[in-house]
Parts: structure tokens; C-alpha cells; sequence
């Protein structure tokens, strides 16, 4: 058996050393390099946009996926048949096809829809038309993000929301607790342990997959290498930039991940 030293030696993260030295190298040579800087300086321009996308519609598709999580797990049979018709057609649609349909489909529909039903405020003067154009790229594409992660959001919040033993609901209800605060004191807490590592891989797959609206015309990171590299035929140095930029932001985003989770779990240990 081994002893505890040997087990942490084991255990310690070689490979981010080696990361963050890769990391730092690369750093240096785009400092150092005018083209590399220059590069990085452009496609850099893109992050906040990358970002944005991610954040907004990450929070659109927890929230969703929660909604759609309960009525899978709703007394209700038409909920939950409704709730298995979402979950499975949005996850067998490919990102970039969904995102195309509500782009090009789903947004002149809803302007068509929102037209149809002020109709007689437009006859009347006091409302004009709508316009597909009012509907900008960047949201469509951040509807489209949304949509497609609800539909796996809402099976990671389902499997850890059904994780916690039906025993310590019962004996909520037994206390007289209502529906919300059984959800909101006991459910909910227990649930958020097994629903994190989950739900945190989820969004950093859609950091990366937020470089799919560039498809759209949408000014992140992947769009600004685009423009630049179409420009400059410099593709090797662009997009060996835009590797290092998402690298950045995933490997960064699951290291703090990990450490929550580690923190959490600390918590639990010592309650």
C-alpha cells in the first residue's frame, strides 16, 4: 500500500507545470515577435465578444435547462413527455445547423409572429413593422448557443436533482415544508454538488463552441483571426494565436472550476 507521501507526489499536477511553462514560453516569443504581437493584438479585440456570448447564454440555458429539467421530473405525464420531445430533437440538431435555423429561420419567424399579432396597433399608427435586421447576429447567435445547451443543461440538473435520496424530501414534506422550500432547503443544496463538475464542463464547451458564431459574422475571436488571416495569408501564425487564446480560457476556467469543487467539497466534509 502506499503511504500518503508517495500518493501526493502522484497527485501533483505535473502536467499544469508543464502548461503554464508552455504557456509563458508562447507569451514571450508574441512579445518578442512583431508579427505574433501584432496578431495577438488583433485578434485579441475578439475576447470580449467571446465572453459576452458565452456568459449570456450560458445563464439563458441553465435557467432553461432548469425549467426543462422540472417538468421532466413533473407528476405531469404531458410535461414530461414534453420535456423528452425538447431534450432529444435540440440534442440531435448539430450546434452549427441550429444555429443556421435560428439565424436565418427561427428569427424572421418570430419577427413575422410579433407582426401578426400587432397588426391592428401598426393599422392604427402607433406601432411600426418589425424588421428581420432588428434582430442583430450577435443575439440570434446567443439565442441559438442557448438553445442548443438548455437540452443538455436540463439532463445534468434532471440526474443530480434525482441523486438526492427521496427519504429527506419525504421527511421535509412531513414537516410541513411547501413544494419550493423542499426544492429550495433541501433538494437543491444536495443537488448542486453532483450537478457542478457537469454543468462546468458544459460551459467551457461552450467557450469553445461560441467560435461557431463567427459563421454569423459575429466579431469574436475566431471571426477577428478570419478577417486577419484572409488579409495577411497569414494563417499558421493567426491561428496558432487563437489555439493559445482559447487554451487561456478553458484551461483557466477549469482550474477555478476545480478549485470550487474542491472548496465545496471541503465544506461538505467538515458539515
Amino acid at each position: 500500500m502506499q503511504s500518503p507521501k508517495r500518493v501526493r507526489k502522484a497527485d501533483f499536477p505535473w502536467w499544469l507545470v508543464a502548461a503554464c511553462a508552455l504557456a509563458l514560453a508562447a507569451g514571450l516569443a508574441i512579445a518578442g515577435n512583431d508579427v505574433y504581437a501584432q496578431v495577438f493584438a488583433t485578434v485579441s479585440k475578439g475576447v470580449g465578444i467571446t465572453v459576452f456570448v458565452t456568459l449570456v447564454a450560458f445563464v439563458l440555458a441553465s435557467a432553461a435547462g432548469l425549467g426543462i429539467a422540472l417538468m421532466a421530473l413533473s407528476s405531469s405525464l404531458w410535461l414530461r413527455q414534453a420535456a423528452r420531445f425538447y431534450v432529444e430533437i435540440i440534442r440531435g440538431v448539430p450546434m452549427l445547423v441550429l444555429l443556421f435555423w435560428v439565424a436565418f429561420v427561427g428569427a424572421p419567424g418570430l419577427v413575422a409572429g410579433w407582426n401578426w399579432l400587432t397588426l391592428p396597433l401598426q393599422d392604427a399608427g402607433l406601432l411600426a413593422p418589425a424588421m428581420v435586421r432588428d434582430v442583430s447576429l450577435l443575439w440570434r447567435a446567443i439565442l441559438a448557443l442557448a438553445i442548443g445547451y438548455s437540452a443538455f443543461i436540463a439532463e445534468v440538473f434532471r440526474a443530480g436533482i434525482q441523486s438526492v435520496d427521496p427519504g429527506q424530501v419525504e421527511a421535509a414534506q412531513a414537516l410541513g415544508l411547501t413544494r419550493i422550500q423542499r426544492f429550495r432547503l433541501i433538494v437543491l443544496p444536495q443537488a448542486i454538488r453532483t450537478i457542478l463538475p457537469p454543468l462546468g464542463n458544459d460551459f467551457i464547451a461552450m467557450v469553445k463552441d461560441s467560435s461557431l458564431v463567427s459563421v454569423l459574422g459575429v466579431a469574436d475571436i475566431t471571426q477577428m483571426a478570419k478577417i486577419y488571416a484572409s488579409g495577411s495569408f497569414r494563417f499558421f501564425e493567426t491561428y496558432s494565436i487563437v489555439a493559445y487564446i482559447y487554451l487561456i480560457l478553458t484551461v483557466g476556467l477549469s482550474m477555478a472550476l476545480r478549485g470550487l469543487e474542491q472548496r465545496m467539497r471541503r465544506s461538505h466534509s467538515r458539515d
